[in-house]
């Protein structure tokens, strides 16, 4: 008799993404491991289904494609007693058969608002035991339901078609981040938890209202799926990936159209930049202004709208002042960006 159907799913999940880190479908997808030595792929894991769920999966899959398999939790410190929880958490996943494990305490600043501190916490925590551990990549517990709220947060922010596509199947540095689950739904893997009797932890703060994710969960979806019925978190998973499709395609575009519209010196030619497809335009404009020193995080629509206007509605209006105290001037028809 074979796993139960949900067990069976999360491993088919894991065994995919495992066999792609071992055949990269690009050279550079991933650091090479130690002469003699087997990649490292590591589980991030809070202890919640998800990602216990995800870590029995890698304990099962990783051995049999001679893959070493380890885990790490992040204790972001937001809670009284987040230490022990992170500690049974290491001694989860080192009963699963997972090594190296760890725990990292990071400190969580205020930029950004409180979850979007925390994630870039988590995420450079993570970076570091990658590096340091010399790991090929890291699983991350994201399912079509975490996708699916991405998408309507993104929708609220009107940033655009690169903000409805949501979290990618692989991302950061190399390709290092996995999420093998966002084609399953969240309660794929609490089954696979029940049925393996995996201990897991509820985050309170995944239904604290203070959170707009929170929100997101347990308000706002509800309520779209009684009026439109099932199949919206599906349908708005199949969003993300067309519009990701989309949003490549278009910034595969810019990329290769961004040399032709500078000059010599290397500024952007505003009668150039005004000739090509609007979408396009604020893709070369982004691209400028990351290149000029502006967090790739912090700069949004509205941002690229105003340096837009530069082009299509200028009026000799003044610098337009973008995050990382990049300011954008249009100066004898060419835009020019400095930081400082």
């Amino acid at each position: 008799m074979g796993p139960h159907p949900a067990v069976a799913a999360i491993r088919l999940a894991v065994r995919r993404v495992l066999h792609d880190v071992l055949t990269p479908t690009t050279p550079a997808s991933v650091p090479p491991a130690p002469a003699g030595s087997p990649p490292l792929v590591l589980v991030a894991c809070s202890g919640g289904a998800d990602s216990m769920a995800l870590a029995s999966a890698l304990a099962f899959e990783a051995p049999k494609l001679g893959i070493r398999a380890g885990g790490v939790t992040v204790d972001h410190g937001l809670q009284h007693g987040s230490d022990i929880r992170a500690a049974e958490v290491v001694s989860r996943l080192t009963v699963l058969g997972l090594d190296p494990v760890e725990a990292v305490a990071v400190s969580v600043g205020r930029e950004g608002g409180p979850e979007a501190a925390a994630r870039d916490a988590r995420y450079a925590a993570l970076d570091a035991v990658a590096e340091r551990h010399g790991a090929a990549a890291i699983l991350l517990g994201h399912t079509r339901d975490d996708q699916a709220e991405t998408v309507l947060l993104g929708l609220a922010r009107g940033s655009g078609i690169r903000s409805l596509s949501g979290m990618a199947v692989a991302s950061g540095v190399g390709g290092r981040y996995r999420r093998p689950f966002l084609g399953l739904d969240r309660q794929t893997a609490r089954k696979a938890c029940m049925v393996q009797s995996l201990p897991v932890w509820d985050d309170p703060h995944n239904a604290d209202p203070a959170y707009t994710r929170s929100r997101v969960r347990h308000e706002a979806l509800p309520v779209l799926e009684k009026a439109l019925g099932k199949g919206v978190v599906e349908a708005l998973a199949r969003t993300a990936q067309l519009s990701r499709d989309d949003a490549d395609a278009l910034d595969g575009w810019a990329a290769a159209v961004e040399p032709s519209v500078r000059d010599d010196s290397g500024a952007l030619e505003a009668a150039k930049l005004f000739a090509l497809p609007p979408a396009v335009r604020r893709r070369v404009l982004r691209r400028a202004a990351i290149s000029a020193g502006a967090p790739a995080g912090s700069l949004f629509a509205r941002h690229i709208e105003e340096v837009d206007r530069l082009i299509t509605g200028w009026r000799g209006q003044g610098a337009i002042n973008l995050p990382g105290r990049v300011a954008v001037r249009r100066q004898g028809g060419r835009l020019v960006l400095r930081q400082g």
